[in-house]
Formats: C-alpha cells, sequence, structure tokens
C-alpha cells in the first residue's frame, strides 16, 4: 500500500502512493490496455486539490499518474462545486443597456429588411402582371429599356 508509482523516489514529491487505484493492473494484455478504477474518495481528493490550488488540470494528471486526457475534467463536473471550468461574467449597467439597445437595433433592421423584400417582391410582381396586360413578353426586355429612360421605374 504504501509503495510509490513508477521510478521515483519516496522524496520527490512528483508520484503519490498506490492507495489511489482499486486495480493493480495497468499493463497491456492481449492488445488491449486494461482500465484503470481510481476510487470516489480519491476522485473527490483530486477536484478538492484542484479547486483550492488553483491547479492547472495536466499538472494534476502527472502528479497522480491519471493517463485518460478527459478524466480529471469529468470528475471536476461530477464532483466539483462550480467554480472550475465556468466562466462568469460580470456587466456594467452601461453594456446590459448598449446591449438592450444594439438588439432593438437589429430588430428595427431585420424589420426593415423584411418590409423591403416584400416590397421588391410586390413590384416585381407587378411588373409581371402590367407586362402580361400590356401585351409585352419579354419583361427583362421591358425593365432594361425602362432603366435607360428618364423618369420611368422598371
Amino acid at each position: 500500500m504504501g509503495r510509490e508509482e513508477g521510478g521515483g523516489g519516496k522524496g520527490d514529491g512528483r508520484k503519490v502512493p498506490s492507495w489511489n487505484r482499486l486495480s493493480g493492473m495497468t499493463t497491456k494484455e492481449h492488445g488491449r490496455r486494461i482500465e484503470i478504477r481510481y476510487s470516489e474518495a480519491f476522485k473527490m481528493e483530486v477536484v478538492r486539490e484542484l479547486e483550492m490550488g488553483g491547479i492547472a488540470f495536466d499538472a494534476i494528471s502527472m502528479k497522480y499518474g491519471i493517463k485518460g486526457k478527459g478524466t480529471v475534467s469529468s470528475w471536476v463536473r461530477r464532483y466539483g462545486n462550480g467554480t472550475r471550468g465556468k466562466v462568469i461574467r460580470v456587466e456594467s449597467p452601461g453594456e446590459i443597456n448598449e446591449l438592450k439597445r444594439l438588439k432593438a437595433r437589429v430588430r428595427q433592421l431585420e424589420s426593415a429588411l423584411a418590409d423591403a423584400n416584400i416590397d421588391a417582391a410586390l413590384e416585381r410582381a407587378y411588373t409581371r402582371l402590367a407586362c402580361r396586360r400590356a401585351g409585352i413578353a419579354d419583361v427583362e426586355g421591358f425593365k432594361k429599356k425602362a432603366a435607360g429612360q428618364p423618369g420611368m421605374k422598371p
């Protein structure tokens, strides 16, 4: 139980005792890696140390010999108190007001764009209908002629 993992000496502080592992097998057997299981107490201790000390995920993984890339972060999500891995944004009242103003402006512009699209669709439909009633088969040709004449709107 008190034996050190790996090649490190007892006083080097880089490795911890093997009490953290429930299964002793960490070698490959028939080409497959055997899964290492950690105790709930060990997981909670790692998360507590991570949250209290502000240590990086990689550093704590190396310290305890945890090989999985997402293992420690999944423990933090499961056992953590929420202080690690979450971004807290603090906004001033001016930023909040600016955000509201910009959102209102976006709604206004979207509405204006929708109105412009409806107007353009109505104008195209009206031009087609007028050309049909006037006996003009080439609507695109009519638009080109009308664009060249002053006072005419295609």
